[in-house]
């Protein structure tokens, strides 16, 4: 069986991360999405258990305590964390297990699992990026300013991932990200029965 890795998605806030992260889930089934908790309150249309864990800030606590995440994070006034044991299952059943997480997160997980494929999705430009972050019309304009002083920190910390893709054109963007995965699945390190199975199929 082929091994499974970790696949790491990250942008500042309203560069689409999450629509880019379910055109992927749709197209690939073995990519597995990990729902991450946070304490933060669920937008409109967001649900429970698939767009994220909701949970009291008491409990991202005592999870924290329990060492039961593999990254956390405090971004935008909200917990964020990663649940280990789910991730690491999905890896060892051969998934491409996806994570749509902060830049402090994703340098967390590369941390512990160096292996890790990260992939840094950058807006067209910093204009479009607020505006677009206006027309969501979820934030205030406090909050606006706050997400974009943290979009240049993010971006300033892109050299540190493995892969850039900058979402302009939706579609392009995730053939974009397609590809990556495809070359990912296709590295012999993933791979290391392919020999075996070659030969057995009497290749020379």
């Amino acid at each position: 069986m082929k091994e499974g890795f970790l696949l790491v998605i990250s942008g500042p806030a309203g560069t689409g991360k999450g629509t880019v992260c379910n055109a992927l889930l749709e197209k690939d089934k073995d990519i597995m999405f990990s729902v991450s908790s946070t304490t933060r309150l669920p937008r409109e249309g967001e649900v429970d258990g698939v767009n994220y864990n909701f949970i009291t800030k008491e409990i991202f606590e005592k999870m924290v305590e329990a060492d039961k995440f593999l990254e956390h994070a405090y971004v935008h006034t909200n917990y964020y964390g990663t649940s280990e044991e789910s991730v690491m299952k999905g890896v060892a059943d051969g998934k491409v297990v996806l994570l749509e997480i902060d830049v402090q997160g994703a340098l967390q997980v590369k941390e512990k699992h160096p292996e890790v494929v990260t992939i840094f999705l950058l807006p067209p430009s910093m204009e479009e990026l607020e505006r677009r972050i206006v027309d969501r019309n979820t934030e205030t304009e406090e909050e606006i300013n706050k997400r974009m002083e943290n979009a240049y920190k993010e971006i300033s910390l892109v050299s540190k991932y493995d892969y850039y893709v900058v979402n302009d054109d939706l579609d392009i963007a995730i053939n974009e990200i397609e590809s990556i995965v495809k070359a990912e699945k296709l590295r012999v390190k993933r791979n290391p029965k392919i020999e075996d199975y070659i030969l057995e199929k009497g290749g020379n």
